[in-house]
């Protein structure tokens, strides 16, 4: 079976939660899956006076060790419609993994989570998945068989480009059963091609 990393950055705990769900989805199909984050670029003082959640439990991940996977599913919150700067700045110090190609031909996907429902989902899940075309990796993303996303009963995320909560405008709002069920799809389907591709 393949062996996955799902790596986030997490600033109050919205894409943490994706990144629980995505990994219980690639675990699913047998494959090994690994939990980590990116770390934390803002000073201490300034990400305890916006309240950053700081105790989260997934091990900060080193750069080097993303060759060692078959798969990659990156979340990250949306920072004006694009990728967070804690994880620009991890991806950003992988040009030896692009120099060697040591990501040609691996899986990849993106999850997100922004405060409201047109703050950039969608240009966020671009800007992860245009890195991850620069490695050479193969997209997976949410496709129209998790039917939640088209739910007209309640506000939800997700996007055929990857799953996504809606955080509200303070982080109020948790991600909704539907958009666990849908970073749990992907992340099956994510480990499903790196097991065909590597199992």
């Amino acid at each position: 079976m393949s062996k996955v990393i799902v790596l986030y950055y997490s600033s109050y705990g919205h894409v943490e939660a994706l990144a629980d769900a995505v990994a219980e989805g690639a675990r699913s199909t047998g494959a090994t899956v690994d939990v980590k984050r990116v770390p934390e670029t803002a000073p201490e003082e300034v990400a305890k006076a916006a309240y950053f959640k700081l105790d989260q439990q997934a091990p900060v991940a080193e750069v080097a060790e993303l060759a060692d996977y078959d798969a990659i599913a990156v979340g990250t919150p949306t920072r004006f419609g694009r990728i967070s700067s804690q994880m620009a700045a991890f991806l950003d110090q992988a040009g030896g993994l692009w120099m060697s190609g040591a990501l040609n031909g691996k899986v990849g996907g993106a999850f997100t989570s922004t405060a409201s429902q047109h703050g950039g989902q969608e240009t966020t899940l671009f800007s992860v998945i245009t890195n991850l075309l620069h490695f050479g990796m193969v997209i997976v993303g949410l496709p129209y068989s998790h039917h939640g996303q088209m739910t007209l009963d309640e506000i939800v995320g997700g996007a055929p480009y990857g799953a996504t909560t809606i955080a509200g405008g303070n982080g109020e709002r948790q991600p909704s059963a539907i958009e666990l069920e849908g970073a749990r799809h992907q992340g099956e389907l994510i480990a499903h091609t790196a097991n065909k591709l590597f199992g």
